[in-house]
């Protein structure tokens, strides 16, 4: 296992919070003394809030690694919205306690990112991933299998902050997003994924192994499938001339016949 993690232990998103709260905290114990506890303790809990440790990397080529810590709530096949296509949805729900650094399941290059505007309702709910406002990011591994991996407002987060573009590169582990006060990331998997957690199983970004996904795409795979269908209509068009021909020189035959007799 690798583990590189070039950023401090809190995140630099938080600074701005924790100074804040901590100048607070210290005007208020200068003129209210022990009343001032609560805002201490309010301090403590921005502080753990921001914290961003570094973690394991695992190093097998084909692990799609967690984006984000917290609780799976999600495990299912249905349609990326994104691609429009099947594939193996894996949900994380992250609460306020979790650590809230987004980092890349994945090695590959970005294709795109989409921002959706939307509602706030509790991230925990099934609804929340096409209902709130969310940031999706649609990736390609290094040998090519599309993978999506999408933030996810929740009912108290309300920034969702994300710091990767169309044709950067990325590396698993690596920091790319960040998502303020609850919230959630779904990841979208080829089907022929195997997925390796199940609903309720307790996460770790970049340390957990979410799903094994293969280096190449099996003959079950949404783009095998896709490339099946775009060849049907090539050798439909190919068998339709060989009829055509056949029955050309079946009426040709028939009019040699007639004219002998």
């Amino acid at each position: 296992m690798a583990r590189f993690y070039p950023h401090p232990v809190i995140a630099r998103e938080g600074w701005p919070f924790i100074l804040g709260s901590v100048l607070i905290s210290v005007l208020a114990a200068l003129f209210c003394g022990w009343w001032s506890l609560p805002l201490w303790l309010l301090t403590a809990f921005v502080v753990q809030f921001f914290r961003d440790p570094a973690r394991e990397i695992p190093t097998d080529p084909e692990a799609i690694l967690s984006p984000a810590d917290g609780r799976i709530v999600v495990v299912e096949k249905t349609t990326d919205p994104y691609r429009e296509v099947m594939a193996l949805k894996i949900s994380v729900f992250m609460n306020v306690f979790n650590v809230h650094s987004n980092r890349s399941p994945i090695d590959g290059t970005v294709e795109r990112v989409d921002y959706i505007k939307g509602s706030f309702v509790n991230a925990d709910l099934d609804k929340a991933s096409t209902q709130n406002e969310r940031n999706a990011v649609l990736a390609q591994t290094r040998s090519g299998r599309p993978v999506t991996f999408v933030q996810v407002a929740g009912l108290v987060a309300r920034r969702i902050l994300c710091y990767v573009g169309a044709g950067e590169m990325i590396t698993r582990g690596q920091r790319y997003g960040f998502i303020r006060f609850g919230s959630r990331v779904d990841v979208y998997l080829p089907v022929d994924a195997t997925p390796l957690v199940a609903i309720g199983d307790k996460v770790s970004a970049s340390s957990t192994v979410l799903a094994r996904l293969p280096l190449e795409a099996g003959e079950d795979s949404t783009e095998n499938a896709a490339a099946t269908t775009d060849s049907i209509p090539a050798v439909q068009a190919d068998d339709d001339a060989v009829v055509a021909d056949a029955a050309k020189l079946a009426q040709q035959a028939a009019e040699h016949i007639a004219r002998q007799g």
